[in-house]
């Protein structure tokens, strides 16, 4: 049984067109392409509905569309997580890995980031943001994926709650990079030391 030749054209089409756009995003994540390529990205969804409801006999060519359109629901994943980390200010999938220094070089980058003192934290709302932006700005320098803010806020909030109850009034938190690494510590404070 031979083909209908709009199927095969339109298989061609979706073929190219997801090459295409797949491209697209590549630029767009390089940084060469200012915003996301919506306008690709509608005409080929059109494309895959439209093959999705026409009849293909053909068992060859229904693999290749089932192919086609498993490969596009997966990169449309991706492409979504991507924009998602982008907009947190996350690494997310597309960053760039950063390269480990040569052996026997010292990381002359070691340094002191931020340092905070907290006694309440979700009533130091802006100190705790701006630990919390320290933190995602050192792990992106890193090449590390930021925490999400509700994590971070729970975890500083249990730090202090756990020093408080040693006789800790503060808690000092530092945020700083050494050899590479980023280092979140948490101090207590008694009132001598404040």
């Amino acid at each position: 049984m031979t083909t209908p030749p709009s199927i095969e054209q339109d298989l061609q089409r979706l073929e190219s067109e997801l090459k295409r756009l797949e491209a697209e995003y590549n630029m767009f994540f390089s940084g060469r392409q200012a915003k996301p390529p919506w306008e690709t990205r509608r005409r080929v969804e059109a494309l895959v509905k439209h093959c999705d409801r026409a009849p293909i006999r053909n068992y060859g060519d229904r693999f290749r569309f089932s192919t086609l359109q498993s490969r596009f629901t997966s990169l449309v994943d991706l492409w979504d997580r991507g924009l998602r980390a982008r907009e947190e200010g996350r690494a997310g999938p597309f960053a760039m890995k950063r390269s480990a220094a040569p052996a026997g070089v010292a990381h002359s980058k070691d340094r002191i980031l931020h340092v905070t003192t907290l006694h309440d934290p979700f009533r130091e709302m802006e100190r705790l943001e701006d630990l919390y932006d320290s933190l995602v700005a050192a792990r992106h320098e890193a090449g590390e994926e930021a925490v999400p803010f509700h994590k971070f806020a729970e975890l500083v909030k249990t730090q202090v709650e756990k020093l408080q109850r040693t006789g800790a009034t503060d808690v000092a938190f530092r945020v700083a990079l050494k050899d590479g690494k980023v280092s979140f510590i948490a101090r207590a404070l008694k009132d001598s030391q404040r």
